[in-house]
């Protein structure tokens, strides 16, 4: 049986008498990409940042390769190989590819303590890299504020892989995005799978998530609605699932009830 990357087990976090996660199960194995889904205040966000190192859990247990974890930082989970990727993409615009591409972990040349960023080694690395994911840059020194939001979102999650990610954690990475953009997004989370990377793909996108995802788990209101496997659900019932079917055949009544009241009025 395969050990996976990251699990978590009955994991709860309370900030105050908010219930932000109530024993929640999850993982992720390796080559996966496992979905998370829900509406906005399901406790998706909480959860990314528990498994990210920014909320310790207050019950439950956190797990990586089968082994108890508990990270006190954000520095503690890219050390265990767990990067990241924020909507905000932790990027600056005015900066060039490269120089984004190594910031905060600049390659150097020269003999301490002269030591200065080594730009032609990172402009080749960025270019490389990007190019293997299927991005042809102008010149690895153009700045990212000139890059399409697909581009960027592929500038974030190369720069992870580069630095040894095992677990890739996208945060709504299509959620800004045109079709064709977000559809480079979606064949580079393939390819990230193709390498034996685990991604956990957060989104409300059922579209998007049903066409790279291999498991689906939902969330509403912190709780865990169940995990299925994409050979047992189809993307209807999974839309359904996550829209509330209830609450959507309670509002449609609820429609036409006001409808007949209207026209009898």
């Amino acid at each position: 049986m395969t050990t996976p990357l990251v699990e978590l087990r009955a994991v709860s976090k309370y900030f105050g008498s908010v219930i932000a996660l109530k024993d929640v199960t999850f993982d992720l194995l390796p080559g996966e990409v496992h979905c998370l889904l829900g509406d906005n205040g399901a406790g998706k966000s909480t959860l990314i940042k528990t498994l990210s190192g920014v909320h310790v859990p207050d019950a439950g247990e956190l797990l990586v390769g089968g082994r108890p974890a508990r990270f006190a930082s954000p520095k503690d989970t890219l050390d265990a190989g767990i990067a990241t990727v924020y909507q905000d993409l932790a990027l600056v615009p005015l900066m060039s590819v490269a120089r984004n591409f190594f910031l905060g972990r600049e390659p150097l040349k020269g003999i301490w303590p002269f030591q200065q960023f080594d730009i032609d080694q990172a402009n080749r690395t960025a270019y490389r890299e990007l190019k293997d994911m299927g991005i042809e840059l102008r010149s690895p020194e153009q700045p990212v504020g000139t890059l399409s939001g697909g581009e960027r979102q592929c500038l974030a999650i190369a720069r992870a892989i580069h630095f040894g990610a095992k677990v890739l954690i996208l945060d709504e990475p299509t959620s800004a995005l045109g079709v064709h953009q977000a559809s480079i997004v979606l064949k580079l989370i393939v390819q990230s799978k193709a390498r034996g990377i685990g991604v956990i793909f957060i989104s409300h996108n059922v579209h998007h998530a049903y066409v790279v995802g291999d498991r689906f788990t939902i969330l509403k209101r912190g709780r865990s609605m169940g995990t299925q496997s994409k050979k047992d659900i189809s993307r209807d019932q999974l839309l359904n699932l996550m829209a509330g079917g209830k609450e959507l055949v309670d509002l449609e009544a609820e429609i036409a009830r006001l409808q007949r009241a209207k026209a009898g009025a």
